[in-house]
């Protein structure tokens, strides 16, 4: 009768914890990040009353006769699986699609969490709402990132100036129509380019049919008109090949190059000077690429090629965005877009093993194995996506349900116990 009060009071103990792992999962239900908890019981020693013996010639064998001493809690198993999206439009909330966690620091100590709600300190770090600072690579002056060095602090550099670049390239693509007359209004165009202090510069294309008897040919003139200064005091002129022997094809010996194709100059480039005197910041020159151009019938639609055009005015950060592999893009008041750094995501060989630190975060356990650094999308690590969050994967039926089956186990236990009192007061009242 006694091992049946201390085995409902095993099992009291247990199911209260059962209670305490729903309670938490409830009280949880919407914490950014969280995951839920479940508990596993098992059996404690049992007492042998008889052993079990082998069958031996003309006797059968016997089973073993043993009393169970009760429950235990074998383990409290965290759910890793993936909670609900939420979106939220803010560009500081990230979230893992996947297996991964963020790695974040307090102090010296590293942690790991799947809640992203950051947001930027006084100094520009990303930061969780309890002030540990994100993890990750930061990327050099020219917006390359290094994912196999060391991890830091991960920081938004609000003001930052991205230094002016001149230009050094251009290209001009499209038709010009083999129908055209001298006489007809000139093609034309505009590029903007940037001097060394990133001053724009207008440049005017003018593309003109030649007269005859300069056939299939065609002038280019460029003129900065921010300064008035021509750029090619000499016009460039363009020679279309009509198909003849007269345009053999460097390329391909004994055979002519195509109808319409560009025959002259060759390469098909040429160059601005860097200008002098008018323009004194301009001190590069420019590579106009005209390979691109052709001349067949229809109309013209020769054009700047605006994806050519290098060079760039002083850029302010004016925000930022986040790729699907975790790169952090800022975007400059220039229309330029360059990589300030990549979050770093870190993945466990037995994420269950991780042990839990408050605040949404988990610390590397014993059993956890060591961090897998690495970027997001590689590794079997997942991908990210701004503007949204990942919520508790709390599932409240599942929770609800197992209440039930707590208080019903708890209610059972409860008059085990009871029941052997009576009993035990039966046993008491035989004397009388």
């Amino acid at each position: 009768m006694l091992r049946s009060m201390f085995s409902a009071i095993s099992g009291l103990r247990a199911h209260q914890t059962k209670l305490d792992v729903a309670g938490n999962n409830i009280a949880n239900v919407n914490t950014v990040g969280f995951k839920a908890s479940q508990t596993v019981f098992e059996d404690t020693l049992s007492q042998v009353l008889r052993n079990g013996s082998a069958p031996n010639g003309d006797v059968a064998g016997t089973n073993p006769a043993q009393v169970g001493l009760g429950v235990k809690v074998a383990g409290i198993t965290t759910n890793f699986g993936q909670g609900s999206t939420q979106n939220t439009g803010r560009a500081s909330d990230f979230m893992i699609s996947g297996d991964g966690f963020f790695m974040t620091k307090v102090g010296n100590e590293q942690l790991y969490t799947r809640a992203g709600s950051f947001d930027t300190d006084g100094v520009g770090n990303l930061v969780t709402p309890d002030g540990a600072k994100l993890q990750g690579w930061m990327a050099n002056a020219l917006g390359v990132v290094d994912p196999n060095g060391p991890i830091e602090d991960l920081r938004i550099p609000t003001g930052q100036v991205l230094a002016p670049v001149a230009t050094t390239g251009s290209a001009i693509s499209g038709n010009l129509s083999a129908g055209a007359l001298s006489t007809d209004t000139a093609v034309s165009s505009q590029i903007q380019m940037y001097d060394d202090l990133g001053n724009a510069h207008a440049v005017s294309v003018t593309m003109s049919k030649m007269a005859a008897p300069a056939s299939n040919r065609w002038s280019v003139n460029l003129v900065d008109t921010t300064t008035g200064t021509t750029l090619t005091p000499t016009p460039v002129e363009l020679q279309f090949a009509d198909g003849s022997a007269t345009y053999p094809d460097p390329a391909n010996p004994g055979q002519n190059l195509p109808a319409g194709t560009l025959a002259a100059p060759a390469p098909p480039t040429f160059t601005i000077a860097a200008p002098t005197g008018a323009i004194a910041a301009w001190t590069k020159p420019v590579v106009v690429d005209l390979s691109s151009l052709t001349q067949f019938g229809g109309k013209s639609d020769a054009a700047a090629k605006t994806t050519a055009q290098s060079g760039s005015a002083m850029g302010v950060l004016e925000g930022y965005s986040l790729a699907n592999d975790g790169t952090i893009v800022g975007i400059y008041s220039n229309g330029l877009r360059q990589n300030i750094g990549q979050l770093a995501l870190a993945t466990f060989t037995n994420p269950g093993g991780l042990e839990k630190a408050g605040n949404s975060s988990f610390r590397a356990g014993d059993n956890s194995g060591n961090p897998l650094v690495g970027q997001a999308g590689t590794g079997g690590r997942g991908s990210l996506s701004a503007g949204a969050l990942e919520m508790s994967n709390v599932d409240l039926a599942e929770e609800f349900t197992g209440l039930i089956v707590a208080q019903r186990g708890f209610q059972a236990n409860s008059r085990v116990i009871s029941t052997s009192d009576e009993i035990l007061q039966d046993l008491v009242q035989l004397k009388r």
